[in-house]
This record gives structure tokens, C-alpha cells and sequence, in this order.
């Protein structure tokens, strides 16, 4: 599928009330590692809805040269023909990973348990993301690594050559460092063992047992939870229906509760009570959200969900155990809470700095050149809201961070002076049809005229 691309900057002006059943894409993480489990295993597997954005993409170019059979059919499926849990082929090329943290780490763990070398980079964005936490446990694993310092690409994995098997305490709350661990697990000789504070995203373990293997989570005394796997369990090909993303959905949501008279509904929506963070902070600001159809796909909860602008959203403390549920969408919850009623405090945010950007720093920079008062903390963002959107008129830097560009977007369609964005490209990463979906709901998204909407 083609979408229009705006490779420069685009503006989003005010717009009247949305309205509109918007298809949300595939869900990044689990398309992610649909792919990379269906690789490890014996058979096929048959995945629809699969997110084709550029992230996912490069997840499959890797696979592809790590021996797997990868395909897209004309009838929209993607079939993988896997290699076996321990099988994959050494690449004869540099691994090029575009823009994607997720696939770098989760392949940095793949590549780890296996007797192979690889050697990863990505673009002028990830070359600066530190890698060094996942390098620290998979070199307990036995894993060797040279890389630039703090761990940044281009970094090459020599993969053990006994995968040894480890109990690791995670220093942060990370998803993609559990899981990095957990897929090197595979190839183990014994139980490997994650132990995590506070609960992060489940999506690997819950596509390990939906492939068939045995993976057993304890609640430990000090309230800590235990993940662990026994290695060189077979996996089987199976069939995968990617729920629709909940970081993207949240975008039309705060779209539409930000826009007065907007009423959407999004079907099959990933609703995994460690993924829908945002969803429970914007009910508590008082917005109108129902879950409808709730149900299990792929081993993971779905529903649809429907969002109406009935109330003004009121300011609200988010509870700190709650950023590894909702880690991706602060920066349209800031979006929200610029245009709700009183004082919103968000903290425990320093996982934000070393995103796609300094995502913290990005949203307070941009927020206040566009009329918002707020503070920012090391780790924290404090946002004073006056019951309407701020006034907008502004040109904001993204720094290639596509949320940054979403949620920038987004406000441009609640506040009397348009937004501007330096350059949409980094878009197609994860939403690759956003504006198209945007302008359909009723938004006035586009390429900037050459008379500057923004003076």
C-alpha cells in the first residue's frame, strides 16, 4: 500500500469537529516480533495486519538476511518460513536498522545467543541512541561487542558461542532489554531469568507462548516479578493478527477529545493493561473513552475503542508506575494536557531522553513557543493548562522523532494559529497513512505554501 509522503515541512491548521471508524495501523511492537519469532521458528507463519511502516520494514530486511524467508502477498499477508530457534545465518552485509530502537535491540539479543557475528547501524537518529543496556547483560551471556562509546552504532555482535544462561536485575524498567535478554535466552543451556521493579510491556512473552513455548512470570516478595524461560524450546509457526496500535490510536483520540463536537471509533485496538497507560489518564482527566468488544487475539487483549469530546479535560498527577504502560505517549498526553483545565505533572520521565530525540526537552521547547506555560525537571514536566487550546503559530523541530511530528500535528488542528513542522518524512516509520487518516476524520493537514503559513 502507497501513501503520500511529505518528505519537508507540513502544517496543520484549526479544523472543525472529527468524526469517522479510523483503521489505526498494526501494533509496532508486536508486528516487530511477529516477524523476528516466526524466523525462529519451525514452519510457517501466516501474519495479517502487520504494520508496513519503515521500522518494520528494516525488521524484516534483517531477517531476511539472517536466512529467513520472508514474504508479502498479494492478498496483504506476510508469510514466514523460519530457521529454527539457533539456526540464523550469519548477514553478509552491514545491518541497516533506519530508525528503529526496537529492532536494534531486539536483534542485538537474537544475534547474541547464536554463533554468528553481525554488525548493525541505522540512520543520523539511532547512531546516537545508547545501546550499552543491553550490551551489559548479553556479555554475561557471553556475547562479544565493539561498538562506539555508551554502546551507539555502529556496533558489531559477536554472538556466543555457549550461550550461557543468566538471572538478570534490570537497573530500569526497560521492555526491549528484557526482551533483548529473553531471545538470547533461547539458545541457552538452562533458565534465563529477568526480574523487573515494576511490570514493562509482556508482548515478548506473550508471543513466545502464543509460538509455543513455556515462559513462567512469579511475583517476587518485594512486589519485583520474575520472567524466565528454559532454553532450546521449539517454537512452531503460527498464525498472527496484529491488534491495531495503541500508541498510534492515542493520536486521533486526544485529536478528537481536543476538538469540540469529535466523536471517533477505532476497532480492534491493542488494549494490554501494560500498553494502555494513556487511555486510563485520559479517563481520569475526565475524557469520554469506552472499551466496547473486548476480546483475545494472539494471545493479546483488543477492543474497540470509542472516544466522544463531551467534557473539558481537567489537569491530573500521573502516577509514576504507571510511565512504563504509557513510556511512548507522553508526547500526546502533553499535547491533551495543554488543552485541559488546570495543572497536569508527569515525572519518572528520564526514559524519554534517550528516545528517537530528548523527547522531554522536545515537547517543553515546543510547547512553550506555542503559548503553553509549563516547567520541565530533570525527569519531569509540569504543564499549566487554561481549559482551551493554546494559541499555536509556531515552527517546531522534530529532530527525525515522529511522535514529536504526531503530536505537534494534532495541535496544530485545536489551536487558532497553525503548526508547523520541519519535516514529516519521519512519519512513515510507524504511521505510515497519519495525515491521509487525519484529513479523512475532518483534520486540515498539508504541505506548507510556498507564502509560509507561519511567519
Amino acid at each position: 500500500m502507497t501513501h503520500t509522503l511529505y518528505s519537508g515541512p507540513v502544517v496543520s491548521r484549526k479544523c472543525s469537529a472529527l468524526s469517522g471508524r479510523p483503521l489505526i495501523p498494526g501494533d509496532k511492537s508486536i508486528s516487530h516480533r511477529s516477524i523476528m519469532l516466526g524466523a525462529l521458528a519451525i514452519g510457517e507463519t501466516i501474519i495479517s495486519g502487520l504494520l508496513e511502516g519503515e521500522d518494520v520494514l528494516h525488521t524484516a530486511m534483517a531477517m531476511r538476511a539472517m536466512g529467513a524467508k520472508v514474504e508479502h502477498g498479494d492478498d496483504g499477508l506476510w508469510r514466514v518460513h523460519g530457521v529454527g530457534v539457533g539456526g540464523l545465518h550469519e548477514p553478509d552485509q552491514v545491518l541497516d536498522m533506519g530508525n528503529s530502537g526496537t529492532s536494534t535491540r531486539l536483534l542485538m539479543g537474537l544475534v547474541g545467543g547464536c554463533d554468528i557475528t553481525a554488525t548493525f547501524t541505522g540512520d543520523k537518529s539511532l547512531v546516537k541512541r545508547p545501546m550499552k543496556r543491553v550490551v551489559t547483560p548479553l556479555e554475561m551471556m557471553g556475547a562479544q561487542f565493539m561498538c562506539r562509546s555508551g554502546g551507539r552504532l555502529p556496533l558489531t555482535v559477536k554472538g556466543a558461542q555457549d550461550t550461557l544462561s543468566i538471572e538478570y536485575k534490570l537497573p530500569i524498567a526497560s521492555a526491549q532489554v528484557k526482551s533483548a535478554v529473553m531471545l538470547a535466552g533461547l539458545n541457552a543451556a538452562g533458565r534465563t531469568t529477568v526480574i523487573e521493579d515494576r511490570p514493562t510491556r509482556d508482548h515478548t512473552e506473550n508471543m513466545l507462548r502464543h509460538f509455543g513455548a513455556k515462559v513462567d512470570v512469579e511475583e517476587l516478595e518485594d512486589g519485583a516479578f520474575a520472567v524466565s524461560l528454559n532454553g532450546h524450546q521449539e517454537l512452531r509457526g503460527s498464525s498472527v493478527d496484529v491488534p491495531r496500535d495503541p500508541s498510534s490510536a492515542a493520536f486521533a483520540a486526544v485529536a478528537a477529545l481536543i476538538i469540540e463536537g469529535s466523536e471517533i471509533t477505532m476497532s480492534n485496538v491493542g488494549v494490554n493493561p501494560r500498553r494502555d497507560g494513556v487511555f486510563a489518564t485520559l479517563k481520569e482527566m475526565g475524557a469520554d473513552i469506552r472499551y466496547e468488544n473486548e476480546r483475545m487475539e494472539a494471545g493479546e487483549p483488543v477492543a474497540t475503542i470509542k472516544v466522544t469530546a463531551k467534557n473539558t479535560l481537567k489537569g491530573v498527577n500521573v502516577p509514576e508506575e504507571r510511565v512504563p504502560s504509557m513510556i511512548d505517549e507522553f508526547p500526546i498526553l502533553a499535547v491533551a494536557a495543554s488543552c485541559a483545565e488546570g495543572t497536569t505533572h508527569m515525572t519518572g520521565l528520564r526514559e524519554l531522553r534517550v528516545k528517537e530525540s530528548d523527547r522531554l526537552l522536545m515537547m517543553a521547547n515546543g510547547l512553550k513557543a506555542c503559548g503553553v506555560n509549563l516547567e520541565m525537571g530533570e525527569d519531569s514536566l509540569t504543564i499549566h493548562g487554561t481549559g482551551k487550546p493554546p494559541e499555536g503559530g509556531a515552527h517546531i523541530e522534530t529532530e527525525l522523532d515522529h511522535r514529536i511530528a504526531m503530536s505537534f500535528l494534532v495541535l496544530g488542528c485545536a489551536t487558532d494559529e497553525p503548526v508547523e513542522i520541519d519535516d514529516g518524512s519521519p512519519i512513515k516509520t510507524s504511521f505510515p497513512n497519519f495525515i491521509e487518516l487525519m484529513n479523512d476524520l475532518g483534520a486540515d493537514i498539508g504541505e506548507v505554501s510556498s507564502s509560509n503559513d507561519i511567519s
